[in-house]
């Protein structure tokens, strides 16, 4: 069997250290995707490993659930949301659906004229109608110590994230945790608050694709610690909560780091948000 990369690795050690767990505690502890969690033990376990990943429910509540859905109407079945997707087993086609079956819709009269609209490049500003709502103003995704900037979650959640404080060194804090640098490193320790402004609950771990960018263009991504003067982040932030956490890196002494930036994502994309690090 081929060994395990170290990610999957450090997911089987948590794993083997209490023999049976819920993913996403798994993944809390970790610092992961909840999501990423559950594919990466589910490879894991077709691949011949003496491990099941299962799910648990209230039998009679899902009924009930799915009897009142069904009652209304409307249970479609729709895939979940997020980035990732889910591949339907079995010979069902993708297309059925639960439920009464509504009337097929009749097209509209020749004679009704369309709507106006005017159109441009696409994702040009002239790629609007004048039957639709307006693009939001562009906000600002850039800013330094001390600025709260904005974002929305893959779920549709509005966040307002803080860059409270970076120390740098912080190693005096990494070895009174108990943990031990190499020859050649040292710690930095990034604060982060996070502000939900919307009614949609934000289900992912703040920092999951927090990382110091470098000098040189290179990115580091957080150690798997927590120190206890200065807790991590919790997984999850609920409408109207602000929640703060500690998100510790191990980098070479030598290397400069000039911006911290924030992604919902592991890539860049239009949500990315940085912040510049002064000297």
């Amino acid at each position: 069997m081929v060994a395990p990369d170290p990610v999957d690795a450090r997911l089987l050690a948590v794993l083997a250290e209490s023999g049976r767990a819920a993913v996403h505690e798994i993944a809390q502890r970790l610092g992961m995707d909840p999501r990423e969690a559950a594919m990466r033990l589910i490879t894991l376990s077709g691949s011949g490993l003496p491990l099941l990943v299962g799910v648990e429910c209230d039998p009679n509540g899902i009924r009930r659930a799915l009897a009142n859905a069904a009652a209304y109407g409307n249970y479609m079945g729709g895939p979940p949301s997020g980035p990732y997707a889910v591949h339907q087993s079995g010979p069902h086609p993708v297309q059925q659906q639960y439920g009464p079956q509504g009337p097929v819709s009749q097209p509209f009269p020749a004679q009704q004229p369309p709507p106006q609209a005017t159109w441009g490049p696409p994702q040009s500003a002239g790629w609007v109608r004048a039957d639709q709502a307006q693009p939001k103003p562009v906000v600002s995704r850039t800013g330094k110590i001390g600025s709260a900037l904005e974002a929305d979650s893959l779920e549709g959640a509005r966040l307002s994230i803080q860059l409270v404080e970076v120390v740098d060194p912080a190693d005096f804090l990494f070895t009174a945790a108990g943990y031990k640098l190499a020859e050649g490193e040292r710690a930095v320790v990034v604060h982060t608050e996070v502000t939900n402004t919307s009614q949609v609950p934000y289900t992912s771990l703040p920092d999951m694709y927090l990382v110091l960018v470098t000098k040189t263009g290179e990115t580091v991504t957080k150690a798997p610690v927590s120190l206890s003067s200065r807790p991590a982040h919790k997984l999850g932030v609920q409408p109207g909560e602000t929640a703060g956490g500690h998100s510790v890196f191990v980098l070479p002494d030598e290397t400069q780091v000039i911006q911290v930036r924030w992604s919902v994502r592991p890539e860049v994309d239009l949500n990315t948000l940085v912040w510049t690090v002064e000297d």
